[in-house]
Protein backbone atom coordinates (compact mmCIF):
# COMPACT_ATOMS: atom_id res chain seq x y z
CA UNK A 1 0.00 0.00 0.00
CA UNK A 2 1.41 3.39 -0.98
CA UNK A 3 1.85 5.94 1.83
CA UNK A 4 0.49 8.85 -0.22
CA UNK A 5 -2.97 10.05 -1.21
CA UNK A 6 -1.61 11.80 -4.28
CA UNK A 7 1.76 11.95 -6.02
CA UNK A 8 3.07 14.50 -8.51
CA UNK A 9 6.39 14.39 -10.37
CA UNK A 10 7.56 17.77 -11.68
CA UNK A 11 11.00 17.62 -13.27
CA UNK A 12 13.35 16.30 -10.61
CA UNK A 13 10.80 16.75 -7.83
CA UNK A 14 8.69 13.92 -6.41
CA UNK A 15 5.89 15.46 -4.35
CA UNK A 16 3.44 13.54 -2.17
CA UNK A 17 0.27 14.46 -0.33
CA UNK A 18 0.88 12.22 2.67
CA UNK A 19 1.90 11.88 6.29
CA UNK A 20 5.70 12.13 6.34
CA UNK A 21 5.91 9.56 9.13
CA UNK A 22 4.19 6.98 6.96
CA UNK A 23 6.52 7.79 4.07
CA UNK A 24 9.72 7.71 6.12
CA UNK A 25 8.74 4.30 7.52
CA UNK A 26 9.11 2.90 3.97
CA UNK A 27 12.68 4.15 3.54
CA UNK A 28 16.02 2.45 4.18
CA UNK A 29 18.62 4.07 6.42
CA UNK A 30 20.31 7.16 4.93
CA UNK A 31 18.04 7.19 1.87
CA UNK A 32 18.66 10.94 1.47
CA UNK A 33 21.85 12.97 1.60
CA UNK A 34 20.27 16.06 3.13
CA UNK A 35 16.93 16.81 4.79
CA UNK A 36 15.88 20.47 4.85
CA UNK A 37 12.70 20.66 6.92
CA UNK A 38 10.39 23.27 8.40
CA UNK A 39 8.03 21.44 10.79
CA UNK A 40 5.45 23.09 13.01
CA UNK A 41 7.16 24.71 15.98
CA UNK A 42 4.26 24.22 18.40
CA UNK A 43 3.82 27.91 19.27
CA UNK A 44 0.02 27.97 18.94
CA UNK A 45 -0.36 30.77 16.39
CA UNK A 46 -3.99 31.53 15.59
CA UNK A 47 -6.23 33.57 13.30
CA UNK A 48 -4.26 35.05 10.39
CA UNK A 49 -1.76 32.21 10.64
CA UNK A 50 -4.31 29.67 9.46
CA UNK A 51 -5.64 28.77 6.02
CA UNK A 52 -6.46 31.78 3.90
CA UNK A 53 -10.13 32.06 2.98
CA UNK A 54 -9.50 30.88 -0.58
CA UNK A 55 -8.80 27.44 0.88
CA UNK A 56 -11.96 27.24 2.96
CA UNK A 57 -12.41 27.18 6.72
CA UNK A 58 -9.69 28.91 8.72
CA UNK A 59 -7.81 26.58 10.98
CA UNK A 60 -4.88 27.21 13.29
CA UNK A 61 -1.44 25.92 12.45
CA UNK A 62 1.80 25.47 14.35
CA UNK A 63 0.18 23.92 17.39
CA UNK A 64 1.33 20.35 16.70
CA UNK A 65 5.13 20.11 17.02
CA UNK A 66 6.78 16.94 15.75
CA UNK A 67 7.21 14.03 18.11
CA UNK A 68 10.49 12.50 19.22
CA UNK A 69 9.68 9.65 16.82
CA UNK A 70 9.70 12.13 13.93
CA UNK A 71 13.24 13.23 14.70
CA UNK A 72 14.42 9.65 15.20
CA UNK A 73 13.07 8.75 11.76
CA UNK A 74 14.46 11.90 10.17
CA UNK A 75 17.95 11.19 11.50
CA UNK A 76 17.66 7.56 10.43
CA UNK A 77 16.71 8.18 6.81
CA UNK A 78 18.93 11.22 6.10
CA UNK A 79 22.68 11.61 6.40
CA UNK A 80 22.51 15.32 7.28
CA UNK A 81 19.76 17.65 8.42
CA UNK A 82 18.84 21.33 8.51
CA UNK A 83 15.83 21.88 10.78
CA UNK A 84 14.03 25.23 10.90
CA UNK A 85 12.81 26.12 14.37
CA UNK A 86 15.58 24.05 15.89
CA UNK A 87 15.57 26.33 18.95
CA UNK A 88 12.10 24.96 19.82
CA UNK A 89 13.12 21.31 19.80
CA UNK A 90 15.35 19.03 21.87
CA UNK A 91 18.15 18.27 19.42
CA UNK A 92 21.80 17.26 19.82
CA UNK A 93 24.18 20.14 20.64
CA UNK A 94 25.60 21.76 17.51
CA UNK A 95 27.78 24.78 16.92
CA UNK A 96 26.47 24.99 13.35
CA UNK A 97 23.21 26.89 13.55
CA UNK A 98 21.83 29.21 10.89
CA UNK A 99 20.10 32.51 11.59
CA UNK A 100 17.80 33.97 8.95
CA UNK A 101 17.93 37.76 9.38
CA UNK A 102 14.75 39.13 7.80
CA UNK A 103 16.11 42.66 7.46
CA UNK A 104 15.05 46.17 8.33
CA UNK A 105 11.47 45.78 7.10
CA UNK A 106 10.75 43.44 10.05
CA UNK A 107 12.46 45.47 12.77
CA UNK A 108 10.21 46.47 15.64
CA UNK A 109 7.11 44.71 14.28
CA UNK A 110 5.05 41.99 15.95
CA UNK A 111 6.64 39.39 13.65
CA UNK A 112 9.93 37.65 14.44
CA UNK A 113 12.91 39.59 13.12
CA UNK A 114 14.84 36.37 12.56
CA UNK A 115 14.44 32.60 12.60
CA UNK A 116 16.91 29.89 13.53
CA UNK A 117 17.72 26.56 11.92
CA UNK A 118 19.62 23.72 13.53
CA UNK A 119 22.33 22.11 11.42
CA UNK A 120 24.35 19.10 12.48
CA UNK A 121 27.40 19.91 10.36
CA UNK A 122 30.75 20.47 12.05
CA UNK A 123 30.89 24.08 10.95
CA UNK A 124 30.52 27.57 12.40
CA UNK A 125 27.25 29.44 12.84
CA UNK A 126 26.08 31.50 9.88
CA UNK A 127 23.74 34.44 9.26
CA UNK A 128 21.83 34.80 6.00
CA UNK A 129 20.04 38.05 5.15
CA UNK A 130 17.04 37.59 2.86
CA UNK A 131 13.97 39.83 2.67
CA UNK A 132 10.87 37.82 3.65
CA UNK A 133 8.41 39.79 1.50
CA UNK A 134 7.02 37.73 -1.39
CA UNK A 135 4.44 38.31 -4.10
CA UNK A 136 1.45 35.93 -4.25
CA UNK A 137 2.12 34.50 -0.81
CA UNK A 138 -0.42 31.82 0.13
CA UNK A 139 1.11 30.01 3.11
CA UNK A 140 1.41 31.69 6.54
CA UNK A 141 4.96 30.44 7.16
CA UNK A 142 6.14 30.71 3.55
CA UNK A 143 9.90 31.19 3.29
CA UNK A 144 11.57 32.80 0.26
CA UNK A 145 13.02 30.70 -2.56
CA UNK A 146 16.26 32.69 -2.26
CA UNK A 147 16.63 31.50 1.33
CA UNK A 148 16.52 27.86 0.22
CA UNK A 149 18.87 28.59 -2.67
CA UNK A 150 21.36 29.96 -0.14
CA UNK A 151 20.99 26.83 2.00
CA UNK A 152 21.56 24.50 -0.93
CA UNK A 153 24.52 26.56 -2.18
CA UNK A 154 26.21 26.38 1.22
CA UNK A 155 25.19 22.97 2.56
CA UNK A 156 24.46 20.66 -0.40
CA UNK A 157 26.74 19.19 -3.04
CA UNK A 158 25.88 18.52 -6.69
CA UNK A 159 24.10 15.21 -7.17
CA UNK A 160 22.84 14.91 -3.62
CA UNK A 161 19.24 13.89 -2.97
CA UNK A 162 17.20 16.33 -0.88
CA UNK A 163 14.19 15.61 1.37
CA UNK A 164 11.59 18.04 2.72
CA UNK A 165 9.06 16.44 5.09
CA UNK A 166 6.87 19.57 5.40
CA UNK A 167 6.60 21.13 1.94
CA UNK A 168 4.15 23.93 2.72
CA UNK A 169 4.44 26.51 -0.07
CA UNK A 170 7.18 24.41 -1.76
CA UNK A 171 9.82 27.16 -1.83
CA UNK A 172 12.36 24.40 -1.17
CA UNK A 173 11.22 22.57 -4.31
CA UNK A 174 11.51 25.62 -6.55
CA UNK A 175 14.99 26.33 -5.19
CA UNK A 176 16.13 22.72 -5.66
CA UNK A 177 14.87 22.57 -9.25
CA UNK A 178 16.44 25.96 -10.03
CA UNK A 179 19.79 24.56 -8.87
CA UNK A 180 19.56 21.12 -10.47
CA UNK A 181 18.89 19.01 -7.36
CA UNK A 182 16.48 16.11 -7.08
CA UNK A 183 14.06 16.63 -4.21
CA UNK A 184 11.36 14.52 -2.61
CA UNK A 185 8.78 15.99 -0.27
CA UNK A 186 5.63 15.42 1.75
CA UNK A 187 2.72 17.72 2.55
CA UNK A 188 -0.17 16.49 4.66
CA UNK A 189 -2.65 19.29 3.86
CA UNK A 190 -4.36 18.66 0.50
CA UNK A 191 -5.10 22.36 -0.14
CA UNK A 192 -1.52 23.44 0.43
CA UNK A 193 -0.31 20.48 -1.63
CA UNK A 194 -2.43 21.57 -4.59
CA UNK A 195 -1.43 25.22 -4.30
CA UNK A 196 2.24 24.30 -3.87
CA UNK A 197 2.29 22.05 -6.93
CA UNK A 198 0.71 24.83 -8.99
CA UNK A 199 3.36 27.25 -7.72
CA UNK A 200 6.16 24.86 -8.72
CA UNK A 201 4.67 24.40 -12.21
CA UNK A 202 4.36 28.17 -12.64
CA UNK A 203 7.98 28.65 -11.58
CA UNK A 204 9.11 25.98 -14.05
CA UNK A 205 7.18 27.63 -16.88
CA UNK A 206 8.78 30.99 -16.10
CA UNK A 207 12.21 29.34 -15.94
CA UNK A 208 11.71 27.87 -19.43
CA UNK A 209 10.48 31.21 -20.81
CA UNK A 210 13.68 32.97 -19.78
CA UNK A 211 16.09 30.09 -20.42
Amino acid sequence: MTPYKRKEVIGGATLMNCDCMEYMATLPDKAFDLAVVDPEYGINLKGPCGHFEKYGTLQSINENPPSNEYFLELFRISARQIIWGGNYFVLPPSRCFIVWDKGASMTGRSFAECEQAWCGDDDVARIVRVNPNQANRFHPTQKPVKLYEWLLTNYAKPGQRILDTHLGSMSSVIAALNMGFEITGCELDADYFEAGCNRVRDAQRQERMFA
